[in-house]
């Protein structure tokens, strides 16, 4: 007899996130590109953490992560009795698809916005719905005006990903204050760090009590491959999302290396200094390449081609001088290629490549 097991209706309408692409079949050399990773890796204290951590493999790790929310705290000025941590800020959207949003209701995001906000509110049985940008920059009117009564989460990445583009602080107070009282709005600072003076939304949560920011290791410390992540909120949305996570959802590697990447200042300061410096000299090569960039505030750049074809076309010569970048059709952008910025020798390599393939064009 056939079986009858089902998944709950939506699941198999999620459509499955593609990682960007590690490895070229047949080259060793390979650059990757396409994960928007610190070129420099870990900083040597978080390094040393987690040669340390493989003496206590065998313990379980604390439940209240009290350590590491301390640490937090002390670093961006903030109650660590609001502070949760998750694997990634992706298990942190996802507690918050869970206790916030179900069928019937709506999750809002912007036109190009990661991909993980409608997945996480498919996974919720929620309904995932796009407002439009303007100029690849997410639009604050277009949001409110797609808000409706079943709005419950609006998800705002800033910077976002994979545009890099920047909304002020004034534009997300008028979005937290013009919400309807039943809806939750999370400002996603994956990125924030890279952005001089900005405090990815903290003080928002402090004054409001319907923001909600989370924030990763994964971009400025390195520690993409750990997992970890945290939020920082009200405290009534923090009781709900404790009660979702699971008492060990982190181990005790990832809580001590985390915790010893916010004490390394020399690494922190090396890593912005010179994102901010290649960012800059990479989108002005590109420009003078004849391929636009909008001004990022990220650790990327976005490359937009004047076809999708010739985005593809680009892609390929990337690939055949061992340069790995990201498509980003699946975000609605399939003129444009999503460029990490990497060490001086790569940023150099893709600049070459890009040039001469542009030039190849002519």
């Amino acid at each position: 007899m056939p079986h009858q097991i089902r998944p709950q209706p939506g699941i198999m309408d999620i459509a499955l996130y593609q990682g960007g692409t590690a490895k070229i079949a047949g080259r060793e050399d390979a650059l990757k590109l396409s994960s928007n990773e610190n070129p420099f890796g870990a900083g040597e204290l978080a390094r040393e953490a987690y040669r340390r951590a493989g003496h206590d493999l065998h313990r379980y790790p604390s439940t209240d992560h009290a350590g590491l929310r301390a640490a937090l705290a002390a670093s961006y000025g903030l109650d660590a009795a609001r502070i949760i941590c998750g694997v990634g800020s992706d298990e942190v959207i996802t507690f918050l698809c869970q206790g916030f949003a179900g069928p019937g209701d709506e999750v809002l995001y912007s036109q190009h916005g990661f991909l993980m906000y409608p997945i996480s509110a498919m996974a919720a049985g929620a309904t995932p719905v796009k407002a439009p940008e303007r100029d690849r920059t997410t639009d604050i009117d277009a949001l409110l005006d797609a808000v409706t009564d079943r709005t419950k989460l609006v998800f705002v990445a800033n910077p976002n990903n994979p545009t890099g583009t920047f909304v002020p602080l004034s534009e997300l107070e008028r979005l937290a204050d013009s919400l309807p009282p039943q809806t939750l709005l999370v400002l996603d600072g994956a990125y924030a760090e890279y952005v001089d003076g900005y405090d990815g939304g903290a003080a928002l949560v402090d004054t409001r009590e319907n923001v909600v920011m989370t924030r990763t290791f994964s971009k400025l410390h390195g520690l993409g491959g750990l997992r970890i992540g945290w939020g920082y909120g009200p405290a009534h949305v923090m009781d709900v999302l404790n009660r979702l996570r699971g008492p060990f959802n982190l181990s005790n590697t990832q809580l001590d290396v985390a915790e010893a990447a916010l004490g390394d200042a020399a690494h922190i300061t090396r890593s912005l200094s010179e994102n901010a410096r290649l960012r800059g000299w990479l989108a002005e090569k590109l420009s003078a390449a004849g391929v636009a960039t909008d001004q990022s505030f990220a650790n990327f750049v976005l490359a937009r081609f004047d076809t999708p074809a010739q985005a593809t076309a680009c892609n390929a010569a990337l690939l055949a001088d061992g340069l790995i970048v990201r498509q980003v059709s699946s975000y609605g952008l399939p003129e444009a290629l999503r460029i990490t910025v990497g060490d001086e020798s790569a940023c150099r390599r893709v600049a070459h490549s890009i040039t001469r393939f542009m030039e190849g064009k002519g």
